[in-house]
């Protein structure tokens, strides 16, 4: 709420397409709730090897619990396509309180479908809020659109990066069946959240572009993303769901040392996302991209033959690299459409959610046959395949935006 020149109270307006300030407030606000969103499905990669032996499953069917979360991403351009149109932050304010629920619910169920079923509405409350709230964020960025990508991810890779931890020390407190309880900080965040959300309003752009129009000039674009998402995620995977499951079948470390081993790559993992697409608005998204494709496969494939020391330094790196490609993705896409920011990013987030669904499955099937070290190494080498995909990706600087 701000008061103008009459001194009367009025709605907070997101997306003047004349402000071109970063709103510091409003960013750190969406930012702070994808941290405490994230957290909970942070408890996924630790909770899976635990759900995996009391269910005697395989680990391709245990990774197929993961993509019932993924599946709603479908609804993400639908999402996206209202949210350019009328203001859904409550889909924002919600989703903490929503998700924690049903991530706590998930150590009550004793059954595959059970599971399968909360995953499920776990990740329509995920698209719920993932869909309108970088978009949020880029009509609250102004001219920083990076900027302002790297604080919203740097919070939800900080919410995965403490996730793995919170939900061991729960897990060694209360079990499986007793960590239900975290649910109540979602919802008191929510509460917070609805008092600091709920004069903000998003000004649809004036120059929205009709969705018949908007897919033909579109589609090459995410045809690339597509590309170099789909390779990408086989690493990314492999580095931060598979890792405790790896961690213990491969080297014997225990679920609090693997739960270790993950928070220290998310938390390199912050760093980051705190500072790739803020150097990608002076650098230039593509050469930010090539960069980091480039790298973090390499130092993956160093960290399967690493000991001691230099394997913690290698996890550093990895988290730095491996996970800091997505706000930069994401800051392009704001800039490919910024007259339908929402439904672009609910495109984006569909093809990033299926492309990691699959993949968590194929590493998964991948570790059944051949183990979890070949099935890391094939990922690495297959994450290469991403890079020429920068070639061909179209990347529009700050004032020339338009595809094609």
């Amino acid at each position: 709420m701000t008061t103008n020149n009459d001194g009367k109270n009025v709605d907070v307006i997101a997306g003047d397409p004349q402000d071109e300030t970063f709103q510091t407030q409003h960013v750190m606000t969406v930012a702070g709730a994808h941290f405490v969103h994230d957290t909970y499905t942070g408890f996924l990669p630790v909770l899976l090897p635990l759900i995996r032996d009391n269910l005697a499953i395989s680990n391709s069917l245990a990774g197929s619990l993961i993509i019932w979360s993924q599946a709603p991403s479908l609804l993400n351009p639908f999402i996206g396509y209202i949210a350019d149109r009328v203001s859904v932050r409550y889909f924002i304010i919600l989703a903490p309180a929503i998700t924690g629920t049903l991530i706590g619910a998930l150590g009550l169920a004793n059954s595959y479908i059970t599971m399968a079923m909360i995953l499920l509405a776990t990740g329509i409350s995920i698209a719920g809020f993932h869909a309108p709230a970088p978009a949020l964020i880029g009509q609250v960025s102004g001219k920083n659109v990076g900027r302002g990508m790297s604080y919203f991810m740097a919070g939800g890779e900080l919410g995965r990066a403490l996730g793995p931890i919170i939900i061991a020390a729960l897990l060694a407190w209360f079990g499986i069946g007793g960590y239900w309880n975290i649910a109540i900080v979602g919802w008191v965040v929510s509460v917070i959240l609805y008092f600091r959300l709920k004069n903000l309003t998003a000004r649809p752009s004036k120059n929205q572009i009709p969705f018949a129009e908007l897919w033909p000039q579109a589609q090459n674009y995410f045809l690339i993303l597509l590309w170099l998402m789909s390779f990408r995620a086989l690493l990314l995977v492999a580095v931060t769901i598979w890792l405790p499951t790896f961690m213990q079948d491969v080297t014997g470390a225990s679920a609090w040392v693997s739960a270790r081993s993950l928070t220290l790559i998310e938390i390199a993992g912050v760093i980051g996302a705190l500072f790739a697409g803020t150097l990608s608005d002076r650098t230039g998204r593509r050469l930010m991209l090539m960069f980091l494709l480039s790298v973090s496969p390499v130092l993956a494939l160093a960290f399967l033959y690493s000991t001691g020391w230099i394997s913690i330094v290698l996890m550093l790196l990895i988290g730095v690299t491996a996970i800091s490609a997505t706000p930069v993705i994401m800051a392009s896409v704001q800039d490919q459409f910024p007259d339908n920011r929402a439904f672009a990013n609910g495109v984006m987030l569909a093809i990033n959610f299926v492309t990691r669904g699959l993949a968590i499955w194929g590493v998964g099937a991948l570790a059944d046959r051949i183990g979890f070290q070949s099935a890391f190494f094939w990922s690495c080498i297959l994450a290469l395949i991403s890079v020429p995909a920068t070639f061909f990706l179209p990347f529009g600087n700050k004032k020339e935006v338009t595809v094609g």
